[in-house]
């Protein structure tokens, strides 16, 4: 909601020796606020960002959408001004993004952002493997070579889901959207099945030889490691 709030968490992990990778978002902003959280960042010692299109910050109408409108935009102003600075990572949505004519013209747009210069990029979390192989291998036809590392959503609270998964199209299997549905307000069954549905997801995922996994922990850290630690990922 604020970008302050932001620049005082990336503080507080790079005091802590942490990696930190913020995210970049140009709607809203102009040129002048972008170069200025860039130089921030560059004196924080940061060298990844997450470059995002974004949504409007609370309180900003449509009408302050800023200088840069989408975020292949935002990749090509970052690389003008930083060069190879940054190691910048990008959206990817193998199942389209909602707001997406259809799946070639989504397709084309995350192209404009590789050419512009990402160097990698995470999905929309999904559930469905097949989808990221299948995007995966349509990249790879268009000449789309950078790592694209799946997101990966724990499921913990099926209401909160499915309202996620509504406004940003990722797909709940219906198999899995009716197993969920069944546990109705047993919360610790909806958590051991979602935990096993992603676990799964997970394993086949990483067998596919997927270059990593991002976790989206939703403010709860414990969904996402204990899939850490059941993968052997933390070995």
């Amino acid at each position: 909601s604020t970008r302050e709030r932001t620049f005082e968490t990336v503080r507080m992990l790079r005091d802590k020796g942490i990696e930190t990778a913020p995210h970049l978002a140009c709607v809203g902003s102009t040129r002048d606020d972008l170069r200025e959280i860039l130089g921030l960042y560059w004196e924080q010692g940061i060298h990844r960002i997450v470059a995002l299109r974004g949504d409007l910050p609370s309180g900003i109408g449509l009408g302050a959408a800023g200088e840069l409108r989408y975020a292949n935009e935002l990749v090509a102003f970052v690389r003008q001004e930083t060069g190879d600075h940054f190691h910048i990572e990008v959206a990817a949505y193998p199942e389209v993004h909602p707001q997406a004519a259809n799946a070639d013209r989504d397709l084309e747009n995350f192209k404009r952002k590789v050419e512009a210069g990402a160097d990698a990029a995470i999905t929309q979390y999904f559930y469905n493997a097949d989808a990221y192989f299948a995007f995966r291998d349509r990249c790879s036809r268009l000449g789309i070579r950078i790592p694209i590392v799946p997101g990966i959503m724990p499921i913990t609270n099926y209401t909160q889901l499915a309202r996620f998964s509504d406004a940003c199209g990722a797909e709940i299997p219906r198999w899995v959207r009716k197993r969920l549905e069944a546990f109705g307000d047993d919360l610790e069954g909806i958590r051991a099945f979602g935990h096993e549905v992603v676990l799964n997801l997970c394993r086949r995922l990483l067998d596919g030889d997927a270059p990593g996994l991002h976790f989206y922990t939703m403010n709860q850290s414990k969904p996402s490691l204990r899939l850490w630690q059941e993968l052997g990922l933390g070995n």
